[in-house]
């Protein structure tokens, strides 16, 4: 099983009269670094370690501070916030500025990666028969695997099962 983690700037807020009373520019505003609707997806995978990345000037400080923890933990697989949240695959926080937050959602991503021989002229076929199976929530394709992401771990041998017809290679 791998993990992605889905970042979602979900709301920013201001707080004037603490600007006003406590900041050397009274008219700072909201932040100016995030807008509602950014989404951000980090992966490690292969050689892809966006977590190490990304947080080097990619995001504010003060965020990267408050949110890399829930990114870290989820990367690998583990409870972002357990017993807190409806899914222990989520978590809502928010930066350290305190005339301005941004909230973020984050959200742990669970997948399979597939390598089947050949694949590329079958996606539609192989797509339909993963999406069949129960806890398959989506198929993805890049130029050498597909992305099979699951709403709970799944059992390999059900994977092999749908796809009898194709060779695969190996399952991560």
């Amino acid at each position: 099983m791998q993990h992605k983690c889905r970042v979602e700037v979900i709301d920013k807020k201001l707080y004037r009269d603490y600007q006003e009373k406590y900041l050397a520019d009274p008219e700072s505003g909201v932040c100016p670094f995030y807008e509602i609707g950014q989404v951000f997806v980090f992966e490690r995978y292969g050689k892809r370690d966006d977590f190490w990345t990304e947080g080097n000037g990619a995001h504010c400080a003060e965020a990267w501070d408050c949110i890399s923890r829930y990114i870290y933990t989820a990367l690998q697989g583990g409870s972002i916030m357990r017993n807190w949240t409806n899914s222990e695959k989520m978590m809502i926080a928010c930066c350290n500025d305190g005339t301005r937050p941004v909230i973020f959602k984050i959200e742990r991503i669970d997948y399979k990666v597939l390598y089947i021989k050949d694949f590329i002229p079958n996606k539609k076929d192989i797509a339909a028969r993963l999406k069949a199976l129960e806890d398959v929530i989506d198929v993805n394709f890049t130029e050498s695997f597909a992305e099979v992401i699951v709403e709970k771990d799944i059992d390999n041998q059900k994977i092999e099962n749908a796809l009898l017809h194709y060779e695969i290679i190996k399952i991560d």
